[in-house]
């Protein structure tokens, strides 16, 4: 889905980033790399064709746009150096033109020399470009700065039909001064979000972005 805001044009994708149009450059929140091998290192099973998915989205997403820019909105890495980091040091060789950058969030605790292997620049204050403000976690006062697109709080909003069938979707919500970004990660969960009246609100549902009524 195409939209336009702040005079942007922003590309929300059904893998759950944005490519904004006029900078060249896709930005993703909460992909949390190596969790799967985390969690399968402590004893609890997790599948494996997670890590392998959440590359296989992120190759198609960079493919879809060919960006000159691609933004991590933090959570790269879930945790401790593991297995998983050899593979996407691996992956960011592919895209030698591609410019890899991370705005650092709570779970970005790797030494500063394991970034150093694919020279991708780390912020560790929010990242202003434009009319735009890039944090992980929201930020709570960004009227006289920018429009604030953040990470974090994994989004999804539950929709009600008849015979009070609900389900729960990853959403891209965007408020007033905010947009939060669903988490790229597959292995990540959902946390409800509460839109006002004002709001937008996109939801991912069967590969497809679509604005839903608040």
């Amino acid at each position: 889905m195409i939209i336009k805001h702040k005079e942007q044009t922003l590309h929300l994708h059904s893998l759950r980033g944005i490519y904004w149009e006029e900078e060249d450059i896709l930005f993703v929140a909460d992909l949390h790399l190596g969790k799967a091998t985390h969690f399968r290192k402590a004893g609890i099973s997790v599948p494996s064709h997670i890590t392998d998915d959440n590359f296989a989205n992120l190759n198609t997403i960079i493919e879809s746009f060919h960006p000159k820019r691609v933004l991590f909105l933090g959570d790269l890495f879930h945790s401790e150096i593991n297995s998983t980091w050899d593979v996407f040091i691996l992956f960011v060789a592919n895209y030698p033109n591609i410019s890899f950058e991370l705005v650092q969030g709570n779970h970005d605790i790797l030494d500063d020399a394991l970034y150093d292997q694919v020279t991708m620049p780390i912020y560790t204050e929010p990242l202003v470009i434009g009319p735009y403000i890039f944090s992980h976690y929201p930020l709570t006062v960004v009227s006289d700065i920018g429009y604030n697109f953040h990470g974090h709080i994994h989004p999804g909003i539950q929709l009600i039909g008849y015979g009070k069938q609900y389900m729960k979707l990853p959403c891209f919500h965007f408020g007033e001064y905010n947009c939060v970004l669903p988490a790229f990660g597959k292995f990540t969960g959902l946390a409800s979000v509460q839109a006002k009246r004002n709001d937008a609100v996109y939801v991912i549902a069967e590969g497809e972005v679509l604005e839903v009524g608040v």
